[in-house]
């Protein structure tokens, strides 16, 4: 088994972005800021909160934390939009009301649009970036291969199926409601999971000598967990991502590098 280790790329990844932010302050006076915009309570969007402001203190990046009730969200992002110290902007998701949530990513301008969400992004979004960087950090090719994308979500598997064939990479896409969903998933030679189901991808469903990539987040029993059933891990012929420390630490790390590459915009305006 050959571990793709998010975590290692993150840290190279961010000594590189922490001498990309001394030089826009030194050399522009330009301050990169990240304004996140939170509805929700939930303690565990708080924590991802927390983990961007860490983040961001690493790097020099500054973060706002911005709570406030949803029916003040629309209003909020208007400022921030007119607010030339604010570099990125980012509605932390989920929402409070998900009812709102294309209503209140296409207002953010597409300059600042960081998580690159609203339908007149510049940027492309955080996670799928992160995919596509792992995959490349460890020479996984994927052109010329079959690829399996499971689940079609807008913050992952829309998104990255998009920028995969804009690439000139064969997809193919399913969902959990697929006919057949076994013998769908396992004509894949890389297979990236972003159905947020416990469990849905089963070692049966893995050709030999597959690429497996884990970005679906999900809560089973209080605990937060991907798609992964226990018996892949069970294989030794397999590319996969860890349990913990695959996507998610290059998410952030991607978040930021969107953040930095607004920031770097100003100095050609």
């Amino acid at each position: 088994m050959r571990i793709l280790d998010g975590l290692d790329l993150a840290s190279f990844v961010k000594e590189r972005q922490l001498h990309q932010v001394r030089g826009l302050r030194q050399a522009h006076n330009i301050i990169p800021k990240l304004a996140i915009i939170r509805t929700s309570e939930d303690s565990r969007i708080a924590a991802y909160v927390r983990l961007k402001k860490a983040y961001g203190d690493d790097i020099s990046v500054e973060v706002e934390e911005h709570f406030v009730p949803q029916t003040e969200a629309l209003d909020l992002i208007k400022r921030l939009n007119a607010d030339d110290s604010v570099t990125g902007m980012i509605v932390q998701l989920p929402l409070a009301d998900p009812a709102h949530t294309s209503e209140l990513l296409n207002a953010v301008a597409p300059e600042k649009d960081v998580d690159g969400l609203g339908e007149n992004a510049i940027l492309d979004p955080a996670t799928p970036l992160a995919i596509l960087w792992l995959l490349a950090g460890y020479n996984v090719e994927v052109k010329g291969k079959n690829i399996v994308v499971i689940g079609q979500g807008r913050l992952v598997g829309a998104p990255l199926t998009k920028m995969l064939r804009a690439s000139g990479c064969t997809v193919t896409t399913v969902t959990r409601e697929t006919d057949d969903l076994v013998a769908a998933v396992r004509s894949g030679d890389i297979i990236i999971s972003a159905a947020g189901s416990p469990g849905l991808l089963t070692s049966a469903m893995i050709q030999p000598g597959a690429v497996v990539v884990d970005a679906g987040v999900a809560t089973d029993k209080g605990k937060l967990v991907g798609d992964i059933a226990p018996d892949v891990r069970d294989r030794h012929d397999l590319i996969i991502t860890p349990e913990k420390g695959g996507v998610g630490p290059l998410t952030v790390t991607a978040l930021f590098d969107n953040v930095i590459r607004a920031a770097t915009a100003k100095t050609k305006s």
